[in-house]
């Protein structure tokens, strides 16, 4: 769990620096494709292609493409119809994405991946809910298509690597982001808009950090962590990213927050993965019971 901790601090950072620096002054397609073509030159030189075949390789391209590149695609898009707040309301669903398109795969309902899930949804949704518009239906499915791709991502890169445990995942991550950077190039020569360049050293530093940290170390520390936990641990750390960025932002750049909602959503979160550790240990010990 100490990966996905780790980078849930990184990533609740990154978020600031977006909002403070980027949003609204540099081009978010720019933005995006400057991310991830840093984060794939970080990886390239440790891939190794001796450990791939091209159905592994493939794999972890499609995957990429995914979660990183088509989920980008479908966030940046639904700020056309939504509020910023709207759009952070309908990311906490991705739990729920995970838990139940981990059951659909193993043909098996798990009710406490599926309690865990739900209540760090409540936990998050309690932060976060400032109220709905009426034209709010074209970007709810829109974020909920990004929810989907990150979701579906961590999923199938648990399953993947699971299958492959002998590798070294730093040796093969760079397959993941040339997945993402062929996606994310498509959708700057799609939708990109040139005359919103990085105008200072500033923004220019800000997008080398999130290129390299957030998105480099941040991606394969958060993918390679999802591997050491179970479905029900990950769902949870998923919404863990929304308290600690409000708190972030309150600290560093003094920016107003509802701290009773922030102290609630929060300890619904901490609830689910406190529940989940428990119902699951009780399950072990039950399984261990009626063996012998």
């Amino acid at each position: 769990m100490s990966y996905l901790l780790t980078i849930t601090l990184i990533w609740a950072f990154s978020f600031s620096l977006i909002g403070v620096y980027l949003a609204g002054e540099v081009d978010p397609w720019f933005s995006v494709w400057t991310r991830i073509s840093l984060a794939c030159l970080l990886f390239l030189p440790f891939l190794r292609f001796r450990q791939l075949n091209l159905k592994l390789a493939l794999h972890l391209m499609l995957i990429g493409s995914v979660q990183l590149g088509l989920m980008y695609a479908f966030y940046y898009h639904s700020f056309l119809y939504l509020t910023v707040p709207e759009v952070l309301l309908f990311t906490v669903m991705t739990p729920i994405y995970i838990t139940l398109l981990n059951d659909l795969i193993d043909r098996n309902f798990n009710t406490t991946f599926f309690i865990s899930a739900t209540l760090a949804t409540l936990g998050a949704i309690a932060i976060r809910f400032d109220g709905i518009n009426t034209g709010f239906i074209i970007g709810f499915l829109i974020v909920q298509g990004a929810n989907l791709c990150f979701a579906s991502g961590q999923v199938f890169y648990k399953r993947l690597i699971s299958q492959h445990t002998h590798l070294a995942q730093h040796q093969i991550f760079g397959c993941f982001f040339i997945g993402a950077f062929i996606t994310a190039t498509v959708c700057l020569l799609l939708f990109g808009n040139f005359d919103k360049l990085p105008q200072n050293i500033t923004q220019w530093g800000v997008l080398i950090y999130l290129g390299l940290i957030a998105s480099g170390i941040g991606y394969f520390a958060w993918n390679k962590g999802a591997t050491l936990v179970n479905v029900g641990v990950l769902a949870v750390m998923n919404n863990l990213l929304i308290p600690a960025g409000i708190i972030v932002n309150v600290l560093i750049w003094n920016r107003e927050a509802d701290v009773i909602r922030l102290l609630i959503g929060g300890g619904i979160i901490g609830t689910a993965l406190l529940i989940n550790e428990y119902l699951l240990n009780k399950k072990t010990t039950r399984t261990k019971t009626s063996a012998s």
